[in-house]
């Protein structure tokens, strides 16, 4: 008995329900983002919350002490911009007129080489900055107020994910098992083995991934802590430790710690100081070795290379995720996308191996 053939509109139907049920997602992007955002920090945190049930936790406990241990993790990092703020920000306002006097008498001889006709006296500057300030006053107010009120309403989306975040995470968790038996329940029993061998997989890379990824931040917050300090810096604890750990956050961490180290160097030792070390050259030194450090040995070695990303991959999911989760879409971005993409080498793997890639492979 021969088998009825498929039906030649199916695949197209398929197609479509997938593509309406992708378009609904992204349409409610912002509503499923803490959930999505706790779902992978529940999945991040579920080995850990197991190993404490094998010590006769109760599983609730283990939940919690998990939580409670990454919301100390957390406030450490924003304890430590504490001091950085209150002593830049003070620093920043009594330096920075002459600051900025001192950079342009550096700088404005060099562009009028360059043939560019720039203010080269102080007075003269302060009369064009009046001038600009005079005739773009309406429209730069305009500008700062819509960014305050779009400032504020981030403010108050990060609280709030701050508080439902872990509170949707306590939840995945504790019933962690059941949620995942019942998603393996609906999957067909021919797809049931595929998807244990993919989950095991991603369970291998991501604990790879997090163990040594926290490794690297711990080595390189004592690393640019003491190289911060060997060369004078006030803040070098502070602004070290807070590189160190925003090391996670690729690209963006690390140049926002730089940014700092460079703010915090410029108004403790100032512009062409010939009596202290130039604090360029010193962030220069400690930051391009630090980076060399990472990239060449510490990531390599203990973080690995299976997570498989590209640079390029990995600025396009920061800058997708920050698109659509704001700054947690950027934590959550490289976890995320690399369950992605080792879901896409699988399918990659059963395209090149099908009969429809082997028929037109013999065709050739």
């Amino acid at each position: 008995m021969t088998q009825a053939p498929a039906h030649p509109l199916k695949p197209i139907w398929s197609l479509l329900a997938a593509a309406a049920l992708i378009g609904v997602l992204w349409w409610h992007a912002a509503v499923l983002a803490p959930f999505v955002i706790s779902l992978v920090l529940a999945y991040a945190l579920h080995p850990a919350v197991d190993k404490l049930v094998s010590w006769r936790l109760p599983k609730s406990v283990a939940v919690t002490v998990c939580l409670v241990l990454l919301a100390l993790v957390v406030a450490t990092l924003m304890v430590l911009l504490v001091p950085i703020v209150s002593q830049l920000v003070p620093a920043l306002r009594d330096q920075l007129p002459d600051l900025l006097v001192a950079i342009w008498g550096k700088v404005a001889p060099v562009l009028s080489q360059w043939g560019i006709k720039l203010p080269t006296t102080v007075d003269a500057l302060k009369a064009e900055l009046v001038k600009l300030v005079q005739s773009h006053a309406a429209q730069w107010s305009g500008t700062v107020w819509t960014s305050l009120l779009i400032g504020g309403s981030s403010i108050m989306t990060l609280a709030g994910l701050a508080v439902l975040v872990p509170m949707l995470a306590f939840y995945w968790m504790l019933d962690w098992e059941a949620l995942t038996g019942r998603f393996r329940s609906l999957l067909p029993a021919r797809w049931r083995p595929l998807a244990h061998d993919v989950m095991a997989e991603c369970d291998e890379l991501m604990g790879q991934y997090l163990r040594g990824q926290a490794l690297v931040m711990l080595i390189l917050a004592a690393y640019y802590s003491v190289g911060l300090s060997l060369f004078g810096f006030n803040l070098a604890l502070p602004i070290g430790v807070f590189t160190g750990l925003a090391i996670c956050i690729p690209y963006l961490g690390y140049g926002l710690g730089l940014v700092l180290a460079i703010l915090a160097g410029l108004l403790q030792f100032g512009v062409g100081n010939t009596e202290a070390t130039s604090p360029v050259i010193a962030i220069a030194v400690v930051y391009g070795f630090g980076q060399v450090i990472e990239s060449f040995f510490l990531t390599p070695r203990l973080v690995g290379e299976r997570i498989g990303l590209h640079p390029l991959g990995v600025i396009l999911a920061l800058m997708l995720f920050g698109r659509w989760m704001g700054f947690a879409g950027v934590v959550i971005a490289l976890p995320v996308a690399a369950f992605a993409t080792l879901l896409g080498r699988r399918l990659l793997r059963a395209y090149r191996s099908s009969d429809f890639f082997l028929a037109q492979q013999a065709g050739e």
